[in-house]
């Protein structure tokens, strides 16, 4: 069942991968921490396993000691961890913070665990291991675009939203078809998109930084990525695959660029390939979350490509400092 609004009571920052949402959340902290403290809940799904930090985009230890962070290195990278607990990790967090005084602040751009807080979660099957085994069998002889095109057949709402190496998300749309008998697609729009008290709450509880310019997020795409490399990317992806727990199809792996440097390193493509792989890669993802972004009506909108830091701060500001007075009555 969608939340309700009493229940929401924190800021979202969010927006597209590199568009400058952490260091416009740590700027917000230091803007109001004379006024009322702001702790940070992560709304990313890869910055919750340990020693994935580079390719991640971490917050460095400064930053992290800077202004308190929850739900970051709370996993294994063996360890998934779902948009069901996310929520009630959220949830649980949001109270406690309360709690201390403080505000929170939700900083991140996994669009699905989002949804999830507005609006609870899908009624669909749970994960059945038989069926995921045959349709991993299958998708070594066929390949995962024939099985892309069998979702076509099948639910071609589904199919539309992912590319045909989406792996991951094409064997669970087909497993919920087989398992239920009915389309992904389907059961996911149960839940209503969006409502009136939802896009009230989102103009004022929501800032989303969406670059007006494609070209402008992906040129930080590509250079976010070879500054990950000249960090030590690479090597800190070769002390993941020491670890006789992990292997490619963990959701950990999976995340964009370390699913493109495992296959690089298991020379499935050359090495000199990785960049423009992981890059398109993210400009997918970035694509995606846009997607998602659009649906969430009501929510401001910051054009990062824009605006300076100082206006995009006080842009920010102006939605977040009438939450933290209201918070305090």
């Amino acid at each position: 069942m969608p939340r309700r609004p009493d229940d929401l009571r924190f800021f979202i920052l969010t927006g597209p991968t590199a568009c400058g949402k952490s260091a416009l959340a740590l700027a917000l902290a230091e803007a109001v921490a004379a006024e009322r403290p702001l702790e940070i809940i992560s709304v990313d799904s890869a910055l919750v396993y340990r020693g994935m930090d580079i390719g991640t985009a971490k917050p460095s230890a400064a930053e992290l000691a800077q202004v308190p962070h929850h739900l970051i290195d709370i996993r294994a990278p063996h360890q998934p961890y779902s948009a069901a607990e996310f929520v009630r990790d959220c949830m649980a967090l949001v109270d406690a913070i309360h709690a201390r005084g403080a505000f929170p602040l939700l900083v991140g751009g996994t669009m699905l665990y989002i949804h999830a807080l507005l609006h609870g979660l899908d009624a669909l099957p749970q994960a059945d291991a038989a069926v995921r085994a045959q349709l991993e069998a299958e998708a070594a002889t066929r390949g995962w675009p024939a099985m892309h095109a069998w979702l076509a057949q099948v639910d071609p709402v589904a199919a539309a939203r992912l590319p045909p190496n989406d792996s991951q998300r094409i064997q669970r749309a087909l497993e919920v078809w087989l398992v239920s008998g009915q389309p992904i697609s389907a059961l996911q729009t149960r839940t209503p998109q969006s409502s009136a008290w939802q896009a009230d709450w989102l103009r004022t509880h929501m800032l989303s930084l969406e670059p007006a310019s494609r070209t402008w997020l992906h040129e930080r795409i590509g250079r976010r990525f070879e500054a990950m490399l000249g960090q030590g990317f690479l090597a800190e992806v070769e002390r993941l695959r020491a670890d006789p727990l992990l292997h490619a199809e963990l959701p950990s792996i999976r995340s964009v660029g370390y699913r493109q440097a495992w296959q690089a390193l298991d020379g499935v493509f050359p090495m000199a390939e990785l960049s423009a792989r992981a890059e398109a890669a993210t400009r997918q993802l970035a694509k995606r979350q846009i997607t998602w972004l659009r649906a969430m009506t009501g929510r401001q909108i910051a054009a990062s490509d824009q605006l300076d830091a100082a206006q995009l701060r006080a842009q920010a500001l102006a939605l977040l400092r009438p939450l933290l007075a209201d918070s305090q009555r």
